[in-house]
């Protein structure tokens, strides 16, 4: 269990910071950005969380709590001496699948793109998708530059996802979506 007895350090003052094994980074490092995106994105969860209740709440808690796995995963790098170091599993990635394929199953097809909107919770988890799929393609960078963990990256592509499929599912069940119509200004 983490334990924090002081919130300051004055190790990050230098502008590096410490990843689980010890080593330093530079603050503005790719991995760094990856699970720090990975944080905004929890928190913009959050921020949805004051429009949700029942199963809604209940998914987005685990997945706030997920979402703190990833980032530890993140900045633990891949090694021999890391073994046991808490990783994103499948079973995670599956647990989305299933909940996107439930909530979908009441939703009508899409005929437009959904513009972000609709209402506050629906508001907020279009938010949340846009950084997680930042938080993706950050998490790409780091594995361009050196090993995570690959299911690190489904998670997040599947969250952004559910996401946006929650989100339809609380603007009453798609029926509030606010649709994109092509040209429509000119």
């Amino acid at each position: 269990m983490v334990k924090l007895t002081k919130i300051y350090t004055r190790g990050g003052d230098g502008g590096e910071t410490s990843l689980v094994d010890g080593s330093r980074l530079p603050k503005h490092a790719p991995r760094i950005e990856a699970y720090g995106t990975v944080d905004e994105t929890n928190a913009t969860i959050g921020l949805a969380r004051l429009h949700t209740s029942g199963d809604a709440d209940d998914m987005l808690s685990r997945i706030q709590n997920d979402l703190f796995d990833l980032g530890a995963d993140l900045a633990t790098p891949h090694s021999e001496q890391m073994e046991g170091a808490l990783r994103i599993e499948q079973v995670q990635v599956d647990r989305l699948e299933q909940e996107i394929d439930s909530m979908n199953e009441s939703l009508e097809p899409l005929n437009s793109f959904v513009l972000p909107g609709g209402s506050p919770a629906s508001a907020h988890l279009h938010l949340a998708r846009t950084i997680c799929r930042r938080a993706e393609r950050d998490a790409i960078a780091v594995a361009e530059q050196t090993e995570i963990n690959p299911v690190a990256i489904k998670y997040l592509n599947r969250l952004s996802d559910h996401l946006f499929v929650l989100g339809r599912f609380l603007n009453d069940g798609g029926q509030a979506d606010v649709l994109w119509v092509p040209g429509d200004n000119r």
